[in-house]
């Protein structure tokens, strides 16, 4: 399948979460260690594994999977951020493409992950890592949880500025972090024994003004100032994070994160499902 990198969605893609790629790999990015660890974690990442993340961003996650001794590929739609991902991990093969349409073979990876880039609304990506993935390979999927009970929800009240239609469209790709729905459609793709696990995630900010600044790197915020400019939006954070100033501490906004690990059917019953006991350590 060739992906039309012109296309208006692709465009909007790379404007929304590429237009301040710098902000988003300094400040927003390292924010997301203590998730793309824990995710690791529960996979088990080891040395060897052919490991592919998709919707990988400016490369932290790939980074911290080569360190594990992961031989690392990943896919991004905004190009910007996939300088930033070849120039953290310039030995991985990085690629601008579509989760949608994967440029790889069947069976070509041990694990696929996704931090908070398939959702609800992207059964195809699923339906895309299940083929490449081999028998028993691995996956793991990240997403916001239960928002409304998060002591740091306030941190992304200003994406609400953006029109309802894209306030409702977020809150359907999220939609994977509810009971069930996770579970549902990664069964749906073909994936067995999956699991759901609490994810630790926490933003934290120096000041309101730094707080302001990486909002705005993300593809939500290009929505909401798409609708009221630039200069509202950056008064609306820095007010909304004034409220919140600590003395002698930074700005910390815990979110619910939820992550879900499962497998691709065995091909044969030699490797054991996540979470089930092996009769030796690791995969």
């Amino acid at each position: 399948m060739t992906v039309d990198k012109q296309a208006p969605q692709w465009l909007t893609v790379d404007e929304g979460w590429g237009r301040r790629a710098i902000d988003f790999a300094s400040l927003l990015e390292p924010a997301a260690c203590r998730e793309y660890v824990a995710m690791h974690h529960h996979l088990e990442v080891r040395e060897g594994d052919r490991l592919l993340d998709i919707a990988c961003g400016s490369g932290l996650a790939m980074e911290l999977a080569a360190a594990r001794g992961a031989v690392v590929t990943g896919i991004d739609a905004s190009p910007r951020l996939i300088a930033i991902a070849r120039d953290r991990v310039p030995d991985a093969d990085v690629r601008v493409g579509d989760m949608a349409a994967l440029p790889w073979d069947d069976d070509s990876f041990d694990v696929v992950t996704s931090f908070r880039g398939m959702w609800g609304t992207t059964r195809e990506a699923l339906a895309e890592a299940s083929r490449v993935l081999r028998p028993s390979g691995r996956i793991s999927v990240t997403s916001w949880g239960h928002l409304k009970v998060s002591p740091g929800a306030w941190a992304l009240a200003p994406f609400v500025l953006a029109p309802e239609e894209k306030v409702d469209a977020q809150a359907r790709m999220v939609s994977i972090g509810r009971p069930g729905v996770g579970e549902e459609l990664l069964a749906e793709a073909g994936f067995v024994g999956v699991r759901r696990h609490a994810v630790p995630f926490a933003w934290e900010f120096p000041d309101p003004e730094t707080y302001a600044r990486m909002l705005a790197s993300t593809g939500p915020a290009y929505e909401a100032i798409q609708a009221v400019g630039e200069e509202e939006f950056h008064r609306y954070c820095v007010e909304l994070a004034i409220q919140r100033v600590r003395e002698g501490l930074p700005l910390r906004a815990e979110i619910d994160c939820v992550g879900f690990t499962a497998q691709v059917p065995e091909a044969t019953a030699e490797l054991p499902l996540l979470g089930a006991p092996a009769a030796t350590p690791g995969w």
